[in-house]
Parts: C-alpha cells; structure tokens; sequence
C-alpha cells in the first residue's frame, strides 16, 4: 500500500548517518525524513507501519534493521511530522515505548514530534537546592480545564504568592480519564489529557519568564498495571529478582539490564533537554533495587 503524504514530499538528499537526541524513538533528522529505533531483542523482526490517520487506516509498513544488541532501526523517507506510527513485533502491533506523544492515549498510535521549539528562557540561571518555596501541582485539578494553557494563566500569582519552585506530579501518559500519574506507561510522552507537548514547553518557559523554576515528578520504581507494553518488546526490561509494592520491579542489575538503564537514563536527560526543566523529583527511591556496583 502507498502511504499518502501528509506534506510535499522534496527530492531525497544523500543517505547519511542519523543525528539522534535519544537511543530510541522516532526523531526527525535534517533531511527531514524519520529515524526509528527500538530495543527487541527477542523479535525475529520489527517493522513500522506508518500513516497520517491516527488509527493507520492509510498506513504503510517499513521493515527495520537489525542491530548489535537487540536493536531495530531504520530511517523512513515518507515519515513525517505529525504522523501516526506503531511498531509490528511477531505478536501485534504496539506503541514506541519512547514516544514522545500518545493523542490518544497508551494503547492507540504513538505520533512522530519534531521537539524543536522558541525558547525565550535563554537568560534563565537555573535554581539551586537552598532556598526554595516549593508548591506541589497536579496539572488536572489545579485549574478547571485541567490543561497546560490554563496552568500556565495562573502562573503570575503563583509568583506574587512568593512561590519560586514548582513541582509538577507525574505527566507521564496513562489511560483513562483522569489520575495522580503514578501509574503512567508512556514514560517520554507528557499525558495527552493535558494537551499538547508543547503547551508543557511553553508552560516552563513562561515560568522561567516569571522567576519560577520548575521540576518534574517521575516515577522509575514500577510502571501502571494498564497500557504497559513494555514486556511486548522485551520481559526483560523487569527483574525476577525483586517484586516492587506496585507490582512488577525494573530490571537496573539482571540480564540485558544495560539497555534498561540506557532506557530511564536517557528519560531523566530528555525532561531537561526537550523540556528546559529545572531538576526532577525521583518518587520511592526505597524500591528502585540495584545491587550493581554503580547503582541506577
């Protein structure tokens, strides 16, 4: 099937090798078209089936490389911006697990994001651990709308309050309509309840405007029960060895625990450098478990 072009699709440049932000995901490189990676090492074979339309009625499917280690990639000359794509293992179709935006939540399509965006916070100095007046928000209930957009109206009595250090509970996506955010799945796409990623860019740096820093909640001891497609891609991605309060612990000091440990490392620096973030706030760090030497 010929996959319809959402843009104009320009002459392709000369093949060259892909700049990547992250180890996994999809990323737009500088030809503009779309490299692909994922770590399954237990698949025969991965593809991704790419398409404008969210549910990929229109979708076409591409095959992907293997890689050393487990790894599956691919660059995709028709993939662009804004579109919809899943990764096909042997059994079904899945979501990246680093997506960086699921429109409609963890089980349908992940959408391709180009991250680039108008900082204006180029003068901001950062924030230091002394001092802070800290005031803990959850996105959904701190206005009525729920949204970035409406936080972000708030901001400036936030600041006249004496506030200088947000901390936003977990936006990592989850299903359903509502919740705290410790049970997200998604854990590089900012919860499509809220709205767009960019509203959470332009959220942070209107804070940085006002004197605000802003840090993140994230959760790296247990994904939620529901959406979690983790185990589609490789079990191993959780441990045998230790049992978490919330259910399955991750996999920081087993067999294959590198490309785990890549995985939530590479999460950590995405908040700051996608995000512009101030720090991150590590939630029941007591059930991280790692006997490594270099612990997680």
């Amino acid at each position: 099937m010929m996959i319809r072009s959402c843009d104009s699709v320009s002459p392709a440049p000369p093949m060259f090798a892909p700049r990547r932000r992250l180890p996994i995901g999809a990323e737009v490189q500088e030809n503009g078209h779309v490299h692909f990676r994922v770590w399954a090492p237990q698949a025969g074979g991965v593809s991704v089936r790419i398409g404008c339309d969210p549910n990929l009625d229109d979708a076409a499917e591409f095959p992907l490389e293997a890689e050393r280690g487990g790894y599956h990639a691919g660059e995709v000359e028709l993939a662009r911006t804004g579109m919809h794509y899943r990764f096909v293992l042997p059994t079904g179709e899945f979501p990246d697990p680093a997506s960086r935006f699921q429109p409609d939540g963890p089980h349908g399509a992940s959408r391709i994001i180009e991250p680039e965006f108008a900082w204006t916070d180029g003068g901001w100095p950062g924030v230091s651990a002394d001092g802070q007046v800290i005031y803990e928000m959850h996105i959904g209930t701190f206005t009525r709308e729920g949204t970035w957009v409406s936080a972000e109206a708030l901001l400036p009595s936030l600041a006249d309050l004496g506030i200088t250090l947000l901390e936003v509970m977990p936006v990592a996506d989850f299903p359903g309509r509502c919740g705290w955010g410790y049970d997200g799945v998604n854990l590089f796409a900012p919860t499509h309840l809220y709205g767009q990623p960019d509203d959470f860019r332009r959220f942070v740096d209107r804070a940085h405007a006002l004197g605000l820093g802003v840090i993140l909640d994230v959760v790296y001891n247990h994904l939620g029960p529901d959406g979690n497609h983790l185990s589609e891609f490789c079990p191993r991605y959780f441990s045998e060895r230790y049992h978490s309060d919330w259910g399955e612990a991750l996999n920081f000091d087993g067999a294959d625990a590198a490309p785990v440990r890549e995985f939530f490392i590479a999460n950590a620096a995405y908040w700051i450098r996608e995000f512009h973030l101030d720090g991150l706030r590590l939630d029941a760090t007591q059930q991280i478990f790692d006997s490594s030497d270099c612990h997680i």
